[in-house]
């Protein structure tokens, strides 16, 4: 099956798609109304607009850098997972979305990089926690969160996993240990994003990799902005050999017109090979 991701509501009533993502919060900090026919998407452990006003949400390395946007490597500013009211506002959230539509999907959970945090809220809660191995208790933090989201969601709990199968990777990047959340989440969502999609070899290693490392289910997204038809749709291809589903971001125009290229190939008998 095939899937848009969008921030226009208006586009989630277009034909075509079997499974439609709307993001009614993102990493700006900026909030959409919910919309009770798709799967709301709720950005967990980033937001600019509210770690500008309190900077005391961010996670902070042992040398007190802030995990924000004007730092080399980070595309956003980042919150701290163990902040407990920006915690209890966010499960908040995802229950009234749960309460909407059913279906949730969390959207960038987790710590930041490897060496974060060491604020002194997390240095304490690290230093009472039963965990010797600072990665193990960073994986308890992001294990009892989504917990704590399962609870919240009545339908389908979608989470977002950063794009590196290689065993451990994720977890020690993020805490996001997939294994371990198999029993919250129903099905991962991978996004392999690239500008052009010239070459796919690099997307099938990676799509491979994610088939080794779930047992849960999994879709893959594709970016869609501005990329060239016949190169989506060679992408896809590979995308929908190894994903549950696959899902295109941001333009659904350009999803759209991949969906009836594909269709019109099918019907004339071509076929595009992963390279």
């Amino acid at each position: 099956m095939y899937g848009v991701v969008t921030r226009n509501a208006e586009e989630l009533d277009w034909s075509g798609f079997d499974r439609r993502f709307f993001e009614a919060t993102d990493v700006s900090g900026r909030a959409r109304e919910p919309q009770p026919e798709a799967v709301n998407m709720v950005s967990c452990h980033a937001d600019n607009a509210a770690t500008r006003e309190r900077p005391e949400l961010s996670p902070v390395n042992d040398a007190g850098e802030r995990a924000t946007r004007e730092r080399e490597f980070f595309d956003w500013n980042y919150v701290c997972p163990t902040h407990e009211e920006y915690r209890e506002g966010l499960l908040e959230t995802i229950e009234e979305y749960g309460a909407l539509g059913g279906d949730v999907r969390l959207d960038d959970v987790g710590f930041p990089r490897e060496e974060y945090c060491r604020c002194d809220r997390c240095e304490a809660a690290c230093e009472a926690s039963a965990y010797d191995d600072r990665f193990d208790w960073r994986a308890d933090v992001v294990e009892r969160f989504v917990a704590d989201a399962r609870e919240r969601v009545p339908g389908r709990l979608y989470l977002t996993v950063y794009p590196d199968p290689y065993p451990d990777h994720a977890r020690r990047r993020t805490g996001v240990d997939p294994g371990a959340l198999d029993a919250y989440v129903d099905e991962f969502v991978v996004p392999i994003y690239d500008m052009a999609y010239s070459t796919t070899y690099w997307l099938e290693i990676l799509a491979r990799g994610w088939v080794d490392e779930l047992v849960t289910p999994f879709s893959i997204e594709l970016y869609a902005v501005n990329v060239d038809i016949d190169n989506l749709a060679k992408a896809t291809e590979v995308a929908d050999a190894y994903a549950k589903d696959v899902l295109f971001g941001y333009d659904a125009g350009n999803a759209r017109a991949v969906l009836r290229r594909m269709d019109a190939d099918a019907r004339e008998g071509k076929r595009h090979e992963p390279e």
